[in-house]
Formats: C-alpha cells, structure tokens, sequence
C-alpha cells in the first residue's frame, strides 16, 4: 500500500513538473500565450515611410490610390505615369527576407491552425502553400492579392501578363467589386502595348459609368495621352464631348476646351453638307466661344485661333459678290485669325521637334486660307503673295500651285499661271487630281486666240475626266450604305498596297480615291481606319500566351466595333465629298463645252473675216517677249523633259496671240482696285 502510494506521488511531481516545464511560443490573433517574457528576435527590417509614419501594424493603401496619384504625378508628361514611389502602396509581393515559416500546432489548441512560430532564430523548410477561406496571413483578401498580381505585373513592365490578370479578374462575376480597378489596369497596360485603340475602347466604358466612379478623373487624362499617340486625334472627339460638362483638370483644360472646339467645327461641317444651316451655326458660335476661352500664350491657342478663322470665313462667305466680302465684319474678322496664327507659328529656337513641325504646318494651312479669303475678295495680288509664302515641296505646295495659277490669270500673268500647270502635269505628279487644271489652260489658250490649241486641250480633258465622271455618276446612283461606299475605295488601297494589277476600272476608281482623299476630315479617318486595322494585325505578333487568350478574342471584338463605327462615319463623308465631286466635275464638263462651242463659233468668225478680206486677215499676231531673268536665276530653255528641281519654277512663254498685253484682263483689275 505504501509503495503505492509512493508511485501515485512520483506521478504527480512528474506531470507537475511537465506542466510547468516552458514551450515554444505560439501567436493566436497577434497574442503571445507562452507566458514567458519575450525574447529577442530577428525580423526583416521595414523602409521608413516617406509620407507620413505608421503604427507597428498599417492597413495597407488600396491600389486604386497608387494609380490615381501615379496619373496625376505623371500628368505633365506626354506618356502616362509608370511607376509608383512604394510608399503609397502595401507591395504587391512578399519582401525578399523570407517570413518565419508556420509552426505545427497542437492537436488540442482550438487555434483554427493559424499560430505563427515567432521564436525560432534560423527559419525552416518553407513548408507547403496554405489557403484559408476568410484569412490570408498578409492582411488582404485572396481577391484583393490577384489584383494585387496584376498591378505588379504593370510596373514591372511585363504588360501582356498584366493585362490579361486583370482580365481574369474582369471575367470573374463574383468580383464585381474590383471590376473597375481591373479595367483601369487593362486600360494602361493596352496603352503601354502600343494597342491605343483598344485602351481607348477600356476607358470609355469606364467613363460610361460616371463621374462617381473613382477612376473617372484619370481616364479622362488618358485620353489625352491617347490623342496625342493616334495619328488622328478626332477618334477621341465624341468621347470628350460625352462629358463636355465635367471639369477637367487645369493642366489638361486648355486642351479639352481645343478638341471640344474642333469637335464642333466637324460637327458644323457635316451639319452645313446635310443642309441644316441653322444648327451649323450653333456649332460654329461654339467654335468661337471656345477659342476665346484659351489664353493666347497656351500651345493649344494657335491652333483653336484658325478653327476660329476658319468659322468666320465661312460666316463671311455667305455675302455674293467681292465688294460685300470686302466690307464684311466676318471675312475681316477670318484674315485677323489667320494673321495671328502666322505671327504666333513663326520658327523659333526652343521648341520640340513635334512641336516646331506642328506649327510649321500649321502656318501654312494659314498662308492658304489667307490666300483664299483674298481671293473671294478679288484681292488677287494678296492672293499671290500669301500663296508664295507656301515652301516648295511641303505639303500644301502642289495646292498653292494651282490656285496661284488662277490668281495669276485674274491679273493677266498667263507666263507664271501656264508655267504653274506645266508643273502640275509632270509625270511626278501624274496622279493627282486637278481637272481644273485642263479647264483654265484651255481658257488661256482662247482668251489668246489660240482655238486650236484650246480644242486639244479639251478633249485631253474629256478622254481623262468623263469615264470619271460615268464612274462616279454609276456609283452615286447606286444608293448603296454608307459603309458601302468606302468599302469600294479600300478595295482600291488595297490593290495599290500590294502592288495587284489594275483593270481601266480600277484605275478609274484609284483616280476617285484621290479625289474623296481631298476631304481632310475623310482622310484623317481612314487613316485612323489603317491605323485600328494595323493594331488588329499586330496580335499575330503576339507571344502566344496573349494571342490565343480570351482577351485577345474579347480584344478584337472590340476593334471591329470601333472599326465598324468608324467605316460607317467614313462612309458618310465618303458618300457626301462624291457627291458633291460629281456635281463639280457635271459643272466642269459643261464649262468645256460651252468653251468649245465658244471656240467653234471664233474659229467660225475668224474665217468669214479671212474670205471677206480675201485671206488677208491675221488675228493671231506674234507677242514681244524677253528671256531675261532676275540675277540669281538661270533661263533654261524647255525642252518636254524634267528635273525635279526645275519644279515650280516654270514659266510658259506665249509668242503669239490677239490680245494686247497691257490690257490683258483690264475689267478684273479694276475690279480689284476698288
């Protein structure tokens, strides 16, 4: 009994001494239950906060906090922002010190299993990946780390693998919540790629959902840095209009209140060619309204200046005759417009390359419509010289030729205006299109006498144009969709882009492509129609990863949206510029006719006058003429060859005629010196 009892003690003192014997420490919910003082410990050091300091344990900063203050620290820039100081964000991934490993709990702990090991010095074996449905040891929600994935992926640069993250999350109904930071990280990473059209196509949907939406400031941003990269900024024009009411942030205000203007300006246009003057005018008064709001020393203020000139030439242009034009408030108005943006244009040292070859072009879409609002005014030497101030070879220089040719026959300069055309018809510019052209040599030659001559030229003109003409009165006709009808002149790009043989059709049609690219709103989208179809063709280029994801799918369904939309719009200018090309080349067609049925009825004149004077009679007489040139030039004589850089400086000699040359056009300059 006694040695019993003696074992029942040593029991005893023995589970004592087990239960009061220190274990290893377990943290339950962030509490030390060991009971014991705490030992020192090695953890990974934390980067001081750059903003503000913390407590031991931070909530971490949404994500959506570190895009918005990363696009509006980087809205100064021509690009968006592409990264983000740490300290605005908890980080997406684990630091680089490994964090202590998770120890085994006890069977009986009723911890749930989410005791951490804190004590250990060395760290173990990385022991297999947990998930826990409600809690993740890092603070945020599963959900919220696959987001987190993304925007990581996004500043890293490794955009394929960012966008479709964030599209996973998108395709997720469940996650509805984080539906818009996801789109906004598809948006950017689009924009990195180069895919501006299909980022446009994420952020419009989310400004569809309002000015509520935490996004929505930044998006309208972006859309900013996407008109400066499309090669047609009027593909954003709708999307800026859509939320003309919002306030915009002041760095970007200037140029909202621009591409608002010139949205107005095309709006005004289309709404003029579908005859609804009344409503273009509101569109127009909008023009001006904006253009007014911009101050003169912004980048922007030029070029809302000629949208402004350009509104009131075409208010001005309503007067009849050049005596109304020259004494109306809106044509003065047009020149004042087009003579500011000269003087604020002009070459100066310090601007960027973009910029400095923004301007020039600009200045010389001034110079011409200088030249124009003269010419309407019968102010054909002012006409003349603005005409001049166009530098050979760039742009509008082919145009300046040909309305330099009519100016010059105005004031009776017939050498400079057929030496103009003699450029014109060069073979290095056989395929432009300036009917015109035929028509005023053909003028020129009768006005001298010279019916033969006149004759030949139209019928040239007549084998050239009237196919063109049956062509286009055959397309016209047809009534077919608005799509329909660019459908025909892509047809033609395409044969000519990869170099496919041409039936006469064909080079008819070639012929009205160049005439309907004479609309500068229709070229500007189809070039924007190229551009979206060259975006679509780059996805076989496309790792493969991306190029057969959902995304892509969904990617592309989307450009063929926008690409449906925007054919259609091209469609309508398509259909609207023929149309009106039609009723031009109809006018022109007829002039010849009446020029040679007035040349018919000379010659017939010219004739009885010969047998009534017994063929003594000479109308045509021989003209003085010199060769003589200015000190820095050289007389070349012409012998049907040519040199490019004999180009523009033509002048055709006429050696014979039956006009006095002193009075050549005498009722047309006393016209204009009125």
């Amino acid at each position: 009994m006694m040695r019993s009892f003696k074992l029942i003690r040593v029991a005893v003192v023995g589970l004592s001494l087990a239960w009061t014997a220190p274990s290893y420490a377990q943290n339950f919910e962030g509490l030390d239950l060991s009971g014991q003082s705490k030992k020192k410990r090695t953890t990974p050091k934390k980067k001081k906060p750059t903003r503000k300091s913390r407590a031991d344990k931070a909530k971490p900063v949404p994500v959506q906090e570190e895009d918005a203050d990363g696009d509006a620290a980087a809205a100064s820039s021509s690009e968006a922002p592409t990264s983000v100081s740490p300290a605005e964000t908890a980080p997406a991934v684990a630091p680089s010190t490994p964090a202590p490993t998770p120890a085994s709990p006890p069977a009986n702990t009723g911890s749930m299993g989410m005791g951490l090991d804190l004590t250990q010095e060395a760290p173990k074996p990385a022991a297999p990946t947990m998930s826990f449905d409600a809690v993740d040891v890092s603070g945020k929600t599963a959900d919220r780390q696959r987001l987190d994935v993304a925007v990581s992926l996004f500043k890293n640069d490794e955009y394929e693998k960012a966008s479709m993250a964030a599209h996973e999350l998108l395709e997720d109904p469940k996650l509805a919540g984080l539906h818009t930071e996801a789109r906004y990280v598809l948006a950017k990473s689009l924009y990195r790629m180069g895919m501006y059209h299909s980022s446009l196509g994420e952020f419009s949907k989310i400004l569809s959902l309002g000015p509520s939406t935490k996004f929505f400031k930044t998006s309208l941003e972006w859309l900013f840095f996407i008109s400066r990269k499309t090669k047609n900024e009027t593909v954003i024009l709708d999307e800026i209009a859509r939320h003309a009411n919002q306030e915009f942030p002041e760095k970007y205000r200037n140029e909202f209140r621009y591409l608002l203007a010139r949205y107005h300006f095309v709006r005004g246009r289309a709404l003029d060619q579908v005859g609804q003057p009344e409503e273009a005018d509101k569109s127009f008064s909008e023009v001006k309204r904006l253009a007014l709001t911009i101050p003169r020393t912004d980048p922007f203020f030029p070029r809302a200046k000629y949208l402004e000139g350009l509104s009131s030439f075409r208010n001005g242009s309503r007067q009849k005759d050049a005596a109304a034009k020259r004494a109306n408030g809106e044509m003065l108005a047009a020149i004042e417009a087009m003579k500011e943006v000269v003087r604020l244009t002009r070459p100066v040292p310090g601007k960027t390359v973009d910029q400095a070859k923004m301007d020039k072009s600009l200045r010389e879409l001034a110079f011409m419509q200088l030249a124009r609002t003269h010419y309407g005014m019968q102010q054909n030497r002012f006409a003349l010289f603005y005409l001049g101030k166009v530098e050979r070879g760039n742009t509008q220089w082919l145009e300046a030729l040909f309305e330099s040719s009519w100016a010059n026959y105005r004031v009776g300069q017939y050498e400079q205006a057929l030496g103009s055309l003699i450029t014109l018809s060069s073979p290095f510019f056989r395929e432009e299109y300036f009917p015109e052209a035929l028509i005023l040599k053909a003028v020129i030659y009768y006005e001298n006498c010279r019916y033969r001559e006149s004759n030949i030229i139209l019928q040239d003109f007549e084998r050239t144009y009237l196919p063109v003409h049956d062509q286009l009165e055959a397309l016209v006709k047809k009534n077919m969709e608005a799509s329909e009808y660019y459908s025909v002149l892509s047809d033609v790009q395409k044969k000519n882009k990869d170099g496919l043989e041409k039936n006469e059709t064909d080079i008819i049609l070639e012929r009205i492509l160049r005439l309907a690219l004479t609309d500068q709103d229709l070229r500007k989208t189809n070039d924007s129609i190229l551009e979206l179809e060259a975006e679509m063709d780059a996805f076989a280029n496309r790792a493969d990863t991306f190029k057969y994801s959902e995304l892509s799918k969904s990617l592309l369904e989307g450009l063929k949206v926008q690409r449906t939309a925007l054919i259609s719009k091209a469609g309508i200018m398509a259909k609207g510029k023929l149309e009106t090309e039609l009723v031009a080349l109809k006018q022109l067609l007829a002039n010849g006719l009446r020029i040679k049925f007035e040349t018919t009825t000379k010659e017939k004149e010219f004739l009885e006058e010969q047998l009534k004077a017994g063929g003594r009679t000479a109308i045509v007489k021989k003209y003085k003429y010199s060769v003589a040139v200015q000190d820095d030039q050289l007389y070349w004589p012409y012998e049907g060859e040519y040199w490019r850089d004999e180009l523009g400086t033509y002048q055709y000699t006429m050696t014979k005629g039956c006009i006095e040359r002193d009075t050549a056009n005498r009722n047309v300059q006393s016209a204009e010196a009125m």
